[in-house]
């Protein structure tokens, strides 16, 4: 495979098809290709990505999972619980041309050990799914060496004490405004922008 330029990755990351119906309680917010293509190529320079096996849980639509394929990694291995957001990506990844290992469960019961995990899980806002983005981290940690990761930005504090507490260090952050269109019923703006941080963490 070619390499991809940024601007390219964004572009091609921003044709893939988006759910047209979202669960609330799992908080299913399509993470911006910009910032996706962003996060990827900070983890592809950084040497986590080509020739690595990349895990992207609570993957969606495979935003990451895509991403990291392109970027010549070794092996990708995408999870999530939705399999209807599951057969969307793997529709992309046949249109494309690329191998990803697709698997529908809970993160919380996945145990395969991979290189780097890449993902945007639930920020955890939601009363039914409180706490699930540290679920995620946990997992992240458990099965990987190193991890980028995006939470609200009031969650980054706990979520670094979380893992500095189980001896990983976090070694980069770096903000973006991450837009959430009104596609759930509580939702009173059409767009609402919310501060989110991408965490880069790595085991000691």
């Amino acid at each position: 495979m070619k390499d991809v330029k940024k601007k390219d990755l964004e572009i091609l990351l921003e044709s893939i098809e988006k759910p047209k119906e979202i669960k609330a309680e799992l908080e299913q917010y399509t993470t911006p290709a910009s910032i996706a293509a962003d996060i990827l190529w900070t983890a592809y320079y950084n040497g986590d990505i080509e020739n690595k096996i990349v895990i992207d849980l609570g993957c969606g639509t495979g935003i990451f999972a895509i991403g990291s394929a392109l970027l010549k990694a070794k092996k990708v291995i995408a999870v999530d619980i939705d399999e209807k957001l599951v057969a969307i990506a793997k529709k992309e990844v046949e249109k494309i041309g690329i191998n990803i290992d697709f698997y529908v469960m809970d993160v919380e019961e996945f145990n395969e050990k991979g290189d780097v995990v890449i993902m945007n899980p639930p920020f955890g806002a939601q009363y039914a799914n409180r706490k699930s983005d540290r679920k995620f981290v946990m997992k992240a940690m458990e099965i990987s060496k190193a991890f980028y990761s995006l939470h609200l930005k009031e969650s980054v504090d706990f979520i670094k004490k979380m893992v500095e507490k189980n001896e990983w260090e976090i070694l980069m952050e770096k903000e973006y405004k991450f837009p959430i269109k009104a596609s759930l019923p509580f939702h009173e703006k059409r767009v609402a922008y919310y501060d989110v941080v991408m965490l880069y963490g790595k085991r000691k």
